[in-house]
């Protein structure tokens, strides 16, 4: 099996080393290219109007100055010389979780990967405190990894997996379900003042609005310990609704 990883977190990342570790239990054939510099909250973004660069940093190992979509079209169609079996992207250090997913430079590399015709998985490590336990998706990602390949899904679909903030031995399990919904009622840009008195901006984090989340998400699954894996469909239209107008501007 061929296998290209790439990430959001950069070439560098202790959670791309952790997933080169992953992949290296499930093949020997594994590829690396990844961006060269953070691209965390990019999306599923591709460079159209500046040149792309691309650096070799040892064997089958590369870095391109450019998003993780463009990582993933440089790996799948410039880069490795035939086809590719898996394209696994991560691991990325936080969870990329319910509307996290329309952010994530994580995920769009599995999109770009799934765009292409090639089948991918998104891995995320939920970690609190700053405490991240990169032990987790190391000890639990080749299984569950082999597994879903083994399973196998459709054309147009990728897979986000999310391991919990806990030690390896502390999780509780795997569960398949549904993307979660953040509260970003309460989210705006913070306000603050740098040394020479001029204002800036960051932009607030988001999180679950309070109590548990619903059953079957997989917001729910994190927080109860429990490694989260949701299909995700690149078809974004929503049918229901498309009946609804459909019925209306008869």
């Amino acid at each position: 099996m061929r296998i290209l990883i790439s990430n959001d977190d950069g070439i560098n990342a202790p959670g791309l080393a952790c997933l080169e570790t992953v992949a290296a239990e499930i093949s020997d054939d594994v590829w690396v290219v990844a961006p060269e510099t953070e691209q965390s909250g990019k999306g599923h973004a591709v460079s159209l109007r500046t040149p792309v660069r691309l650096r070799q940093m040892s064997d089958r190992r590369f870095a391109v100055d450019g998003t993780p979509g463009d990582c993933v079209m440089m790996g799948l169609r410039h880069v490795i010389g035939g086809s590719v079996d898996l394209v696994l992207s991560g691991v990325n250090r936080g969870s990329n979780v319910a509307d996290d997913v329309t952010y994530s430079g994580t995920v769009a590399a599995a999109m770009e990967a799934t765009l292409l015709g090639v089948p991918a998985i998104a891995l995320s490590q939920d970690y609190r405190d700053r405490l991240v336990h990169w032990d987790t998706a190391r000890s639990h990602g080749p299984d569950l990894i082999r597994r879903l390949v083994d399973r196998g899904w459709p054309r147009g679909v990728l897979i986000n997996v999310n391991f919990p903030a806990v030690e390896p031995g502390e999780v509780a399990g795997t569960s398949l379900c549904r993307l979660g919904q953040h509260d970003f009622t309460t989210q705006k840009p913070v306000l603050r003042t740098d040394p020479f008195g001029h204002d800036y901006f960051w932009m607030a984090g988001w999180a679950w609005g309070g109590g548990l989340p619903p059953e079957g998400t997989d917001l729910r699954a994190i927080q109860e310990n429990r490694i989260s894996v949701t299909p995700i469909s690149l078809d974004m239209t929503h049918d229901k609704t498309l009946r609804h107008l459909a019925d209306g501007m008869a």
